[in-house]
């Protein structure tokens, strides 16, 4: 069986409050993109590892690949305007694969646990995503109104999310629509079910400055 992933890295350093994309901040002196690809590499090193960039940060990954001496093999191609096009433009070279995952360039600490019920899962079912269940009390409604829910009913949801190769392929030929916020809504509004896997609690997205400290201690 042949596999791919493709990483998906088009943040930039807004929350972070600097200039570097969050996706090239280093934690213990590595660049968190670095250590998304070697877990995955680590998992599995026959992966097809297809990483997805901003045109204009391409000539500076390559830069830092040298830089680190970084020589896992994948490949690379300019992201779109949006996440979906991004997504997109990687599946142009997921070729002759079973199955395709999806991931945030900034979740450096999926556990091999979790990437293994997700491509089990994707192998047996069509469509997997890993997910917590919310731990805190949960609100509906807005700052100035709102009630209580049930949070047993709410989940979080993770990457790397993992589908049958004709699955997610079919859903991208659809046209973009708001509704799109990740992949599993791409497939679902295709008429796919997504089945709920048990993602782990240190699959953080890195989003702001003490995120990374966290990544280094569990890095």
């Amino acid at each position: 069986m042949r596999n791919s992933c493709i990483i998906v890295a088009g943040g930039n350093g807004s929350r972070m409050g600097g200039e570097i994309p969050k996706q090239f901040l280093l934690v213990n002196g590595i660049p968190v993109l670095m250590h998304t690809i070697q877990n995955f590499y680590d998992f599995d090193n026959s992966l097809q590892l297809i990483l997805v960039l901003p045109e204009n940060e391409l000539s500076n990954w390559n830069s830092l690949c040298q830089n680190h001496d970084f020589k896992i093999p994948h490949q690379l191609i300019a992201g779109g305007n949006t996440r979906f096009q991004s997504v997109k433009n990687g599946l142009s070279l997921a070729q002759d694969c079973d199955l395709i995952a999806v991931h945030d360039g900034v979740r450096p600490l999926v556990s091999k646990e979790t990437l293994t019920r997700c491509f089990n899962c994707a192998v047996k079912k069509g469509a997997a995503i890993p997910v917590l269940p919310a731990n805190e009390s949960v609100r509906e409604g807005s700052m100035s109104e709102s009630v209580p829910v049930d949070r047993s009913r709410y989940f979080m949801v993770q990457t790397p999310q993992v589908f049958k190769a004709s699955v997610i392929k079919a859903g991208y030929q659809q046209e973009w629509i708001s509704e799109f916020t990740d992949d599993a809504s791409v497939v679902e509004h295709s008429g796919v079910p997504v089945h709920l896997v048990m993602g782990n609690r240190e699959n953080i997205k890195i989003t702001f400055p003490e995120d990374l400290q966290i990544a280094a201690l569990f890095l």
